[in-house]
């Protein structure tokens, strides 16, 4: 991937490259199958992700005293995204009417389509793929270009006085969700973290009719659900067949 790097001179105009390369080192697999049903900022389930690297960056080393942090920052590409800049873009927290501006937000429609997020570690695995990091709580779709890796230092990345701008004006609501037991049955090991997925309101929130049938794809499934009084309710569930 090419990425546009701010072009600096000083006095005897030497410049930095307009232009970098970045390399993919893994991809981050889980049951995000489509961009519809992905949790809109990370940190927000229990949901496991694994971070499977590229055979180039396969090696322990690289991995050495990470285990050490809680909490790391991945840095990856909006593989899906349309790549066309857009000065102004419609959030989701905002209901999808009304615009701000690109660099106010986190909307995937940027000059250079990149991701941060912020997750928690659950562990690193030997595995015959190479190291496989586990983590927590990711909002990125299965198969994501993972560009970079840090740690979070909670010293000077945490700023609990923070101010969030239209964030702060717009409450977060959660929804209940109804999973009726033969789906839960059907799911086994996975029935509670789709309902972590769901409790999230997959629906773009401008539309909120409750006679409507939603559907998203999760792991293996295609999950069909309806949205009344902030109830959502699981009405059929379909395995894909692979």
């Amino acid at each position: 991937m090419i990425l546009s790097e701010l072009g600096i001179c000083n006095n005897v105009k030497l410049c930095y490259n307009s232009t970098m390369q970045l390399k993919t080192i893994a991809h981050i697999r889980n049951a995000y199958r489509e961009k519809f049903g992905i949790p809109r900022q990370s940190g927000l389930t229990d949901i496991v992700s694994r971070i499977v690297f590229e055979k180039e960056y396969r090696d322990m080393n690289a991995l050495r005293g990470l285990e050490g942090f809680s909490h790391l920052w991945l840095i990856w590409g909006f593989s899906k995204a349309d790549d066309s800049f857009r000065p102004t873009v419609r959030p989701p927290r905002l209901g999808g009417n009304t615009r701000v501006g690109v660099f106010a937000t986190r909307s995937p429609f940027r000059p250079n389509p990149v991701g941060i997020s912020s997750v928690r570690l659950k562990g690193i695995l030997e595995t015959e793929e190479g190291p496989v990091i586990e983590v927590i709580g990711a909002d990125i779709l299965d198969g994501t270009p993972i560009y970079d890796i840090k740690p979070y230092l909670s010293q000077f990345d945490s700023h609990p006085d923070a101010v969030s701008g239209f964030v702060d004006e717009n409450e977060y609501q959660t929804l209940e969700v109804v999973l009726p037991d033969e789906f839960r049955d059907m799911l086994k090991d996975e029935a509670e973290s789709l309902v972590q997925a769901l409790r999230q309101d997959p629906r773009p929130q401008y539309q909120n009719d409750p006679g409507r049938v939603y559907g998203m794809r999760y792991s293996d499934y295609e999950i069909r659900f309806t949205v009344r009084e902030n109830v959502l309710t699981v009405v059929q569930i379909i395995r894909e067949e692979r």
